[in-house]
């Protein structure tokens, strides 16, 4: 992905100057998964560990002063930025061309360590993720690290997918999809819940296909190998992998992102249609 030198987004809040002090010894209790499996599984079925990871103290995060960013920090912080930008400009041709409308862009939160949001703290035991209630993405740049060296999704553009997938949260919350679902979820069975949260993830797998398409149509930025970056990085991030990377059986009715190959496939097809209207992952029953 061609992103140095690049226009970057203005819609970026960084918040790394402000990290996390203190903390108490990781407890894993008796029998449990080991650091990186728990971290893992984490980072991609919504299970905030926070509390596992301080050693169950309870106590809120003390945040200090850090200083001066790390020069592999400020290079993260651009390729986000540029990302983020590329993002604004195809959605913005998207709902104008398409849907005859204004796209209004999300801010994304950049922090270390752990910060405060609408739906609770952002850490490295949550993962990236889109907030309703603020319509802001939070993402910790160390998990790209995570993502390529524990989960083995290497390449910028597995990274950008990242990105552009919690964009895709935003732009599901722009349509008024978003809200719609998480009605219904709330007044839902557990597998029912899960159920639905695999169709959101799935559909937004399917609008980072979009802005793929539309990046490389539009932008230019796409080189050879990064689509194949997206689709290995989906692969690897699948609940059926991830529940095996953690020593589980895969369990389908627990899943709520969706299968290796489900997310691969619906990114794909996005990418190839390049249409909003292919990616109604709500009205098929084949996923």
């Amino acid at each position: 992905m061609q992103w140095r030198g690049r226009r970057g987004s203005r819609n970026i809040e960084d918040r790394r100057g402000q990290r996390r002090a203190g903390g108490g010894a990781i407890r894993l209790g008796g029998g449990g998964l080991g650091v990186v499996a728990i971290i893992v599984v984490a980072y991609f079925l919504g299970v905030d560990l926070t509390p596992l990871l301080d050693g169950g103290s309870g106590s809120g995060p003390v945040i200090t002063q850090s200083g001066e960013l790390s020069e592999r920090e400020k290079a993260m912080g651009d390729f986000v930025s540029v990302t983020l930008a590329d993002t604004e400009e195809v959605w913005q041709g998207v709902f104008q061309s398409d849907l005859g409308r204004q796209y209004d862009p999300a801010v994304l939160v950049l922090f270390s360590g752990v910060t405060q949001s609408p739906c609770g703290n952002a850490s490295g035991a949550t993962g990236p993720f889109y907030c309703p209630g603020d319509q802001k993405i939070y993402l910790d740049t160390a998990f790209f690290d995570t993502l390529s060296q524990q989960l083995g999704a290497r390449g910028d553009f597995a990274a950008a997918y990242v990105v552009a997938h919690e964009v895709a949260h935003h732009v599901q919350d722009e349509l008024g999809i978003l809200g719609k679902v998480n009605e219904v979820r709330a007044q839902s069975s557990e597998a029912q819940a899960n159920a639905l949260s695999v169709r959101i993830e799935l559909q937004a797998d399917c609008f980072s296909g979009i802005w793929a398409r539309r990046a490389e149509d539009q932008i230019g930025a796409i080189e050879p190998g990064d689509i194949a970056e997206a689709i290995n990085a989906a692969a690897r991030i699948g609940d059926d992998t991830l529940q095996r990377k953690a020593g589980r059986v895969p369990m389908p009715d627990s899943f709520t992102h969706g299968s290796s190959a489900q997310r691969q496939r619906w990114f794909e097809r996005g990418y190839l249609s390049g249409e909003i209207k292919q990616c109604d992952t709500f009205s098929t029953r084949n996923l």
